[in-house]
């Protein structure tokens, strides 16, 4: 292990260049780095529609174009340079990058919060794009200042910083949004700042000079690590399974305040309420039922009833007809969030070691094109069509039916990976790949 994790780690080591507290510091920003990341995007998801709606002077249906399209903008920007901010803190360490991002999202939120019209929320969403992208650096410095003895522990506490922004950035952006609509925007501007300031005098570097590798170009390639997927058919099917399901969530996520707000003239505070539930059950099945259900029915099992539970959920939600309903299918769907563990572990274990880092990369390249993909199918597309007045027929959940039979498909192709690559035949590595 190197000296620099060792320097970094948990452990007091009186001979570390860095004392034990500036050590306790790194981890504590990093971490509150990722949760105001996620916090910030968490908590425009309330206002984010209302207020292009207030700036185009529309209702849902007109602003659903322009929400999938700068939600399609945003993502694409996030899958573009979240590589290329990588590579750049290989080449001159972590803590330029962040603090550089950091700033950059404050400004950012502050130009969104002042965004006179529909074009500069636009470039500020962009720009939130790029700046967001940090959360690429945040768990490389993560890797950098983790032993074997805590990394486990350190990027289990990253996924928790994920779930309380998830819970707490819309319940709270709806909350200010019901009293005015910038207002989460400047929040989020000031964490991000006083956030900046703290790492600014605080955070030491954890990539020392010797370990840090040129930058090339193609290092920023977000393509470039799709290739390996291929040599694992086992995980070829399991990706499948894993981009409809995600397509179809990013889907609800980019739609859901329209629908809402169509279908039941929720406003930003019930938006926020509703989305708190979400994050809620997420750590509780993320957290607590994940790990036994597993234990007790196996992984593809637990693929299977979870993918299973989403489509009736999605279903559930594209049919619903009265407020009430909401609620009991964000519960009852919860449960769909033991696939994606499952499907996780079932690659992992499939995939050679010298494997893993680049399989992960393609899978998160691919998840971010569903990113770009979903707002402008499920918003811009459906809903848009759907809610309008050239639809045969008004089907403001269309966007949700699409998701179940998305799904259904998922559960289909899961069914017949598993059928096809029994247990003891799913690990292919490239040698007996290549002999087929």
């Amino acid at each position: 292990m190197s000296d620099l994790k060792n320097d970094l780690s948990d452990s007091d080591d009186p001979g570390s260049p860095l004392p034990h507290p500036k050590r306790k510091a790194a981890i504590a920003f990093i971490l509150l780095t990722l949760f105001i990341d996620i916090l910030g995007i968490g908590i425009v998801i309330p206002v984010l529609p209302e207020l292009i709606q207030e700036l185009i002077g529309a209702e849902e249906s007109g602003a659903s174009f322009y929400v999938g399209v700068i939600g399609a903008m945003y993502a694409l920007m996030q899958f573009l340079f979240a590589p290329i901010l990588g590579a750049l803190s290989d080449r001159f360490g972590r803590r330029p990058i962040l603090l550089v991002s950091l700033f950059g999202l404050g400004i950012d939120f502050l130009i969104q919060g002042f965004a006179p019209n529909i074009w500069w929320l636009f470039v500020g969403r962009l720009l939130a794009g790029v700046m967001g992208a940090s959360i690429t650096t945040a768990n490389a410095y993560i890797a950098d200042i983790s032993t074997d003895a805590n990394r486990a522990r350190n990027f289990g506490l990253v996924g928790m910083m994920f779930g309380l922004g998830f819970t707490i950035g819309p319940a709270l952006g709806g909350l200010l949004g019901s009293y005015n609509l910038r207002w989460p925007f400047f929040l989020a501007a000031a964490l991000a700042l006083v956030n900046w300031l703290y790492g600014y005098f605080v955070l030491p570097e954890s990539l020392p000079k010797e370990r840090r590798s040129e930058f090339l170009l193609s290092h920023g390639n977000p393509f470039r690590t799709l290739n390996h997927l291929k040599v694992y058919p086992f995980v070829v099917g399991l990706t499948v399974v894993f981009l409809c399901k995600s397509l179809a969530q990013r889907g609800l996520e980019n739609v859901w305040v329209l629908y809402t707000g169509y279908q039941f003239d929720w406003d930003a505070a019930a938006n926020g309420k509703a989305l708190g539930l979400v994050g809620i059950t997420a750590i509780v099945v993320q957290g607590g039922l994940v790990r036994p259900f597993i234990k007790r029915y196996g992984e593809r099992n637990a693929v299977l009833f979870g993918t299973l539970i989403s489509a009736v959920a999605f279903a559930g939600y594209g049919l619903a007809n009265q407020a009430w309903m909401m609620p009991c299918l964000i519960i009852f769907g919860s449960l769909g969030g033991l696939a994606g563990p499952a499907i996780q572990s079932l690659i992992s274990g499939t995939v050679s070691d010298s494997d893993q880092g680049k399989v992960q990369g393609a899978l998160t390249s691919l998840v971010s094109l569903t990113n770009v993909i979903a707002p402008i199918f499920f918003t811009a597309g459906l809903f848009n069509y759907f809610t309008g007045d050239s639809a045969p027929v008004e089907i403001p959940g269309a966007p949700f039916l699409a998701g179940a039979v998305l799904i259904t498909i998922s559960l289909v192709v899961a069914i017949q990976v598993f059928y096809r690559f029994p247990k003891s035949e799913a690990v292919i590595t490239e040698s007996n790949y290549d002999a087929t």
